[in-house]
């Protein structure tokens, strides 16, 4: 991590009319991280197996360490002082602004797969986009996360198609967890206007190609799986924007719990 955050030192930093939309748009990458690491946290000890078990806990921490990158970039971005615990843990919920996908409740061990699988094929092209952003700092971390998030492509994938072309038990599972989830990936490939501004700055790669390739890969998998594709549905959520569902502030209060009620302490 060290590594990664020394990147680009000596390069120019974004002035100051960029860097508060830039510090938004790396915020919207660490709270999709950091939201979702949460959400896989709360299976530890708790899944149908010991391997499943760690490998929830594997993915957790994985997302827990890109979290903390993009965390402590989009502080010194935004130039308030504030560091990334003070990011994570002091902020309110509609500060928040990751896709509202990732808090949706873990329910069983299907629905957390497929939530799983329909995010990690996201950040999978759109990292691969980010390592050629003209922010060397996001490009850096970008390629990191890169790396770890084929492996968590890999095991969610794995496993939507091995229980969706399982039992007629885990394929009805597996399919009511994608029918109920299906309306939260609207947002994941939709352009607005924080997209279009680093698009425009370079910062971003175009949306369009990476929401393309995030289609055909899902399509790919769910044909392996034996699962239909649910129509588009419209939604109510935008939590990129902070329009969140009734789930981010549970979560919240049982992440923020202890800095809130101890705050400045130290271990």
């Amino acid at each position: 991590e060290d590594a990664v955050s020394a990147t680009a030192t000596a390069s120019a930093g974004p002035d100051a009319a960029d860097a508060a939309p830039r510090a938004r748009y790396v915020l919207r990458l660490a709270d999709a991280s950091l939201v979702l690491a949460q959400r896989l946290g709360e299976w530890i000890g708790h899944a149908p197996a010991l391997e499943e078990d760690l490998g929830l806990a594997n993915t957790a921490l994985d997302l827990m360490g890109q979290a903390r990158l993009l965390l402590g970039y989009a502080g010194e971005l935004e130039g308030q002082g504030r560091d990334e615990d003070a990011l994570a843990f002091l902020r309110e919920e509609h500060e928040f602004l990751n896709p509202t996908l990732v808090e949706q409740p873990n329910g069983d061990f299907a629905h957390t797969i497929v939530r799983l699988f329909l995010f990690d094929a996201w950040p999978h092209e759109l990292y691969t986009g980010l390592t050629s952003s003209s922010d060397e700092r996001l490009a850096a971390i970008a390629a990191k996360a890169l790396k770890e998030t084929r492996y968590h492509l890999s095991y969610s994938s794995g496993w939507v198609i091995r229980l969706g072309d399982g039992t007629e038990e885990s394929h009805a599972r597996m399919q009511g967890a994608l029918d109920a989830l299906w309306p939260y990936t609207s947002e994941l490939v939709e352009t607005d206007e924080l997209d279009r501004k680093m698009i425009a700055a370079g910062v971003a790669p175009p949306m369009e190609p990476i929401a393309e390739a995030w289609s055909a890969r899902i399509d790919a998998v769910l044909r392996d799986a034996t699962l239909a594709r649910p129509a588009t549905a419209t939604y109510r959520w935008y939590g990129k924007q902070g329009r969140h569902s009734e789930h981010l502030g549970y979560l919240l209060a049982d992440m923020q719990h202890l800095p809130r009620t101890y705050p400045g302490a130290t271990w």
